[in-house]
């Protein structure tokens, strides 16, 4: 006898095939519609193609950005042959070409470079993105979507807890905590209420990788959302996003609508007994809303703050209910460890630190964007592999790993392996996975200051070292360079740095003094005023 649950699922996918077969015969045009690519044009493109060509029987679907940035704005042409036809940084007066190429079925390949830019990567949370629509569920069921949370339903949760913990998941928003420990402790709290909280903010200069996942596969985040709410016995979910993300709340938003009104968030999930509700919230702004307590205050109403901890969220969190806080990419990994088993998760990245990792890459290198590797990956494989190296006629010196709350390496340690973590004993860690590439062009002082000032800037002045102490470490840092003798002050410095790491409330002052720590360890010279010696 079938599973109910299973027959609900094969129905349900078999009538999302069936719609989609009206399409077949019709060339499919995508356009590549992301946070990065909409602010070089990409959305106008795509209205321009639709409203404004009439070359006949065809599609054109708004998709998410495929993770190649640099190549932005990017059409491809699915023709009715099967053939596809690739066109990289698109303007307006490329629309005839594709037009042309629409009409006359001309097949045009990718160029070298966004060949070279796949090749080396190993796509798992961004497969797909780029290719289907992020507003059709039809099309997320009809790639195997919410297959993994049928083979979650169809378990306990202490075992689908129990298989996250085999694939060795760590949580991806820069603490590397394992996933399942905060599942099993929610689960075994005698509350009968839980609450699960995605952590969308991603407020971290440099950092886009979670907004690539809520625009282009919305669906994948509720669908590990919907197993870690069963998993820990939460009956409500809430997707925290930035702000000023409002590309990915418009498309989360249509998402989490679709998936209820298909019966696949609400009571009796799937026919099973499992009832949960989604709502999205919008984040109150500002870097420090991403730490976990002070996201669960502004839910609540009150001043953008952290909380002393313990209680952690898990055991008192949101309504002083244990809430289960986890981070859009942390999620996104769930659905495939259910469908395909801990074992394959496991034997990717390293024995400590398994899967991949989205890493957000910027700055002065040919190839910017959003690259998933298996976690280990080296600065070397990022930067210059998948990264395509310096800009023509540009030098690497720096690179600014982390954010604000890590450090600055340079170029001589670009072997560095990005894992979680001290990446040095200066200081750096991985944090979300951002890297900035800076050539000879940006002097280090200015970079160590805009950071320690961005961290000033952002602190929310509860906590007395953290709120004095990071206004003070910039005025050190101009202080560096009017000093005969700056021994004093860079002793002052180091002493600051530690007493934030020491005293401070919340991870944004204790990691305050880490670019500090690390600017000085390879760029004393620099920072001083005096003639590098590297």
């Amino acid at each position: 006898m079938i599973d109910p649950m299973v027959s609900s699922y094969e129905q349900m996918v078999f009538d999302a095939v069936t719609r989609l077969e009206n399409r077949i015969g019709r060339t499919r045009v995508v356009v590549q519609v992301g946070q990065c690519s909409a602010s070089v044009g990409a959305s106008l493109l795509a209205d321009e193609l639709k409203n404004g060509l009439n070359i006949g029987d065809f599609d054109v679907v708004k998709t998410g950005c495929d993770g190649a940035c640099f190549a932005a704005p990017q059409v491809i042409v699915n023709y009715q042959s099967g053939d596809v036809s690739y066109f990289q940084n698109v303007n307006y007066t490329d629309l005839t070409e594709i037009r042309n190429s629409l009409v006359n079925n001309e097949c045009r390949k990718p160029g070298v470079n966004l060949e070279r830019f796949f090749s080396l990567q190993h796509l798992s949370l961004m497969s797909g993105v780029g290719d289907i629509d992020p507003y059709s569920l039809d099309e997320y069921l009809s790639y195997g979507g919410y297959h993994g949370l049928l083979k979650a339903l169809c378990m306990t949760p202490a075992d689908v807890t129990l298989e996250v913990a085999q694939s060795g998941l760590l949580g991806r928003g820069g603490a590397y905590f394992p996933t399942s420990r905060k599942w099993e402790t929610a689960r075994n709290t005698d509350s009968p209420e839980r609450f699960l909280v995605v952590n969308a903010e991603e407020g971290e200069p440099g950092l886009f990788k979670d907004r690539h996942i809520l625009e282009g596969m919305p669906h994948r985040l509720l669908e590990g959302a919907l197993i870690a709410a069963y998993a820990s016995g939460c009956s409500k979910c809430y997707v925290y996003v930035n702000a000023e993300a409002n590309l990915s709340s418009a498309r989360l938003s249509e998402a989490i609508r679709l998936a209820q009104a298909t019966g696949l968030i609400g009571n009796h999930i799937l026919g099973s007994d499992f009832n949960c509700t989604v709502e999205l919230r919008i984040g109150a702004g500002g870097y420090v809303c991403g730490e976990e307590t002070t996201l669960i205050n502004t839910m609540e109403g009150v001043r953008r703050e952290p909380r002393l901890k313990p209680p952690f969220p898990v055991e008192s969190g949101l309504f002083q209910k244990p809430t289960v806080i986890n981070n859009v990419e942390t999620l996104a990994n769930v659905p495939a460890i259910l469908l395909n088993g801990a074992t394959s998760f496991a034997q990717i990245g390293l024995p400590e630190a398994t899967g991949t990792k989205l890493y957000s890459l910027s700055g002065s290198v040919c190839r910017p964007g959003l690259m998933e590797l298996p976690m280990g990956a080296t600065l070397r494989q990022i930067v210059v592999d998948v990264g395509g190296g310096n800009l023509p006629e540009k030098s690497a010196k720096l690179l600014a790993v982390g954010g604000p709350s890590s450090g600055v390496l340079p170029i001589s340690e670009i072997d560095t392996q990005m894992k979680p973590g001290w990446l040095h004993e200066s200081g750096v860690v991985m944090g979300g996975g951002g890297v900035i590439v800076l050539d000879e062009e940006v002097p280090v002082k200015e970079v160590v200051r805009s950071l320690a000032q961005y961290n000033a800037s952002e602190s929310c002045g509860k906590c007395t070292p953290c709120r004095e102490g990071t206004p003070r470490v910039v005025e050190m840092l101009s202080q560096l360079e009017e000093d005969d003798d700056s021994t004093k002050t860079i002793q002052d410095l180091e002493l600051l740095s530690d007493i934030l790491a020491g005293a401070s409330l919340c991870g944004l002052g204790q990691m305050a003094g880490n670019v500090v720590k690390s600017g000085l360890y390879f760029f004393r010279d620099e920072l001083t005023g005096k003639k590098e010696k590297m």
